[in-house]
């Protein structure tokens, strides 16, 4: 589906069982707890025999893996990118690396040939030329480490000037969108068989405002609100308060924050009259139920063709990021490449149930990647 609102592409269904050690990890990883500020990386790595002088061509010495981290949001896409990177499943797998159908002509293994765009030589004994790993924290994180050369790519859901509202010049970071979220509004299932299907953008401004706590106020059950929320630092939260209030530092009142959308999720599934916003990709969580938002007269609807969260009026929608630091590097450009082709978006993007970009949008953002050699 692209942001557009085209429908998602069929051929990705068949291919979902492929994914391996990335997506056991994210599942690891959704039921476990952590301090906001630290990462766990989730995929093994280790050096390889090649690496790419500034002019694209091979040289004999060691390349460091590729490492990426940041958002939860971006997560999925970013980690599922790297099993299928680090797997560099063979031509022949056209299960798994189906270069035909997106007419791609070539004998090679999957990192081999995005590799290979940018001067990159293949191991011999199948291995890809560099190793991927992705690290699960949160946007702030992933914009700060990028920006002091903790990491190669720095995942966010919001922009970095909301990030880090603080500094004088963002030049230095370079933004590669890779996926849009329409982030939608929740509620604790046991509030939708209630019959709380919709609020309006006032409604949720009081929500978030302490002004309504009573779910008989919005039509609901005599029951108090649990209104939850991502920590600060989060790039959902930057996102959804920057959307709603016109201000990324604004202040709300939440009876809990939590670090990761997969605990978010976990919370509001466990609780019988929460509401949260949550991200797209985990919307899928038993005992979540997504409700409609009645914003400036039209409302929104999860999978409505006409007014669904792809919309581009959409008040929630944001961009999901993916930040180089002082340039793109051949080995950065090789894996973002990869994510911005017709294959990655349909592999990676849309099967994490997000928006894939438009063709419009995937040559803008092909045009910040290096030159392929």
């Amino acid at each position: 589906m692209t942001h557009d609102g085209d429908d998602l592409s069929s051929l990705v269904s068949r291919r979902n069982f492929l994914v391996t050690s990335g997506a056991a990890g994210a599942a690891a990883l959704a039921g476990c707890g952590g301090s906001n500020s630290s990462e766990s990386t989730t995929t093994s790595s280790g050096t390889t025999e090649q690496t790419t002088t500034s002019s694209g061509s091979s040289a004999s010495q060691s390349i460091s893996p590729l490492e990426a981290g940041g958002s939860s949001t971006v997560y999925p896409i970013a980690n599922t990118a790297a099993s299928y990177w680090n797997a560099n499943r063979p031509a022949s797998d056209t299960e798994y690396w189906p270069h035909g159908e997106y007419n791609i002509d070539t004998e090679k293994a999957l990192a081999d040939y995005w590799a290979g765009l940018y001067g990159f030589e293949a191991k011999e004994n199948g291995d890809p030329p560099f190793t991927a790993s992705v690290a699960l924290s949160h946007s702030g994180t992933g914009v700060e480490k990028v920006m002091n050369g903790q990491l190669d790519i720095g995942n966010a859901s919001g922009s970095v000037q909301d990030e880090l509202p603080d500094r004088d010049s963002y030049e230095s970071f370079i933004d590669h969108v890779v996926g849009v979220d329409g982030q939608p509004l929740v509620v604790s299932s046991e509030i939708a068989e209630a019959g709380v299907s919709k609020i309006t953008g006032q409604q949720l401004k009081d929500l978030y405002k302490g002004r309504i706590t009573n779910w008989s106020e919005l039509g609901g059950p005599d029951k108090e609100i649990q209104v939850l929320g991502r920590v600060k630092g989060s790039g959902t939260r930057t996102s959804f308060v920057s959307n709603v209030y016109g201000n990324p530092e604004e202040e709300t009142t939440v009876a809990n924050r939590y670090g990761q959308n997969q605990r978010l999720a976990q919370a509001i599934a466990q609780a019988d009259n929460a509401i949260s916003y949550l991200a797209l990709a985990f919307l899928d969580t038993e005992g979540v139920t997504p409700i409609s938002l009645e914003w400036e007269g039209t409302t929104y609807s999860y999978g409505d063709d006409q007014n669904g969260l792809d919309s581009k009026s959409y008040p929630l929608s944001r961009d999901l990021h993916m930040y180089t630091w002082e340039g793109t590097s051949e080995k950065e450009g090789a894996f973002i490449n990869m994510i911005l082709s017709e294959f990655g978006q349909d592999t990676f993007v849309a099967p994490n149930n997000y928006f894939t970009l438009g063709e419009r949008r995937l040559e803008e953002e092909r045009a910040k990647l290096p030159d392929q050699v």
